[in-house]
């Protein structure tokens, strides 16, 4: 079901089961499949893919050609750039000490997910964090604090295993990337791609 006040562009695909609360968008080349709820005052960028069972909102933006799997729940307060993959079943939170019977939508914390960061599979995001880059959190892994650019994260709590390139590849000692040829450099905990 569409509500009418959400603007949906004709080249968007929209499962006859998803739900699409307005004022929300909906653009170009967008995929949303079974069961996916867009809440209110939603933006989900061309090219995205909700996948079954996704759950997106309120007040959230979804950047362009990213791919959330199958029962993901992105809860007012994250925000995910382009080329973001949200692997089945990851977890983002928004409050750090929920209780049911107390009130704490004002304690909502941020969580800025960079373009082409990987969650893995059954990864929960801590709220109040920012996962960098082409990060690559390991499926499973538990995130409670900021994650560098091109960070391989891993464990629980996560913590750094190694890096990754852009191309998602585990980076050797060299910090040459196997399938591309791109170099990087590690400076202070940082990684960063040379240019040519």
């Amino acid at each position: 079901m569409i509500q009418d006040s959400a603007e949906i562009h004709p080249d968007a695909f929209i499962h006859e089961s998803a739900w699409v609360d307005g004022p929300s968008s909906i653009h170009a080349r967008a995929k949303l499949w079974h069961f996916v709820h867009v809440l209110p005052r939603t933006v989900i960028g061309s090219g995205t893919s909700l996948g079954q069972n996704v759950m997106v909102g309120p007040d959230v933006s979804v950047g362009k050609n990213c791919k959330i799997q199958n029962n993901v729940a992105i809860y007012q307060g994250v925000t995910l750039e382009d080329d973001v993959f949200c692997g089945p079943s990851c977890v983002f939170t928004n409050v750090l000490t929920p209780r049911a019977h107390v009130e704490r939508k004002d304690e909502f914390g941020m969580t800025l997910v960079k373009r082409g960061a990987t969650i893995g599979a059954n990864a929960t995001i801590v709220c109040g964090n920012t996962l960098g880059a082409y990060c690559m959190i390991a499926a499973g892994a538990v995130v409670t604090k900021d994650v560098p650019d091109y960070a391989l994260m891993a464990g629980v709590p996560a913590h750094r295993i190694g890096w990754v390139s852009k191309s998602g590849d585990r980076l050797g000692s060299d910090l040459i990337c196997q399938r591309t040829g791109e170099c990087y450099a590690e400076t202070n905990e940082q990684l960063l791609l040379l240019e040519d």
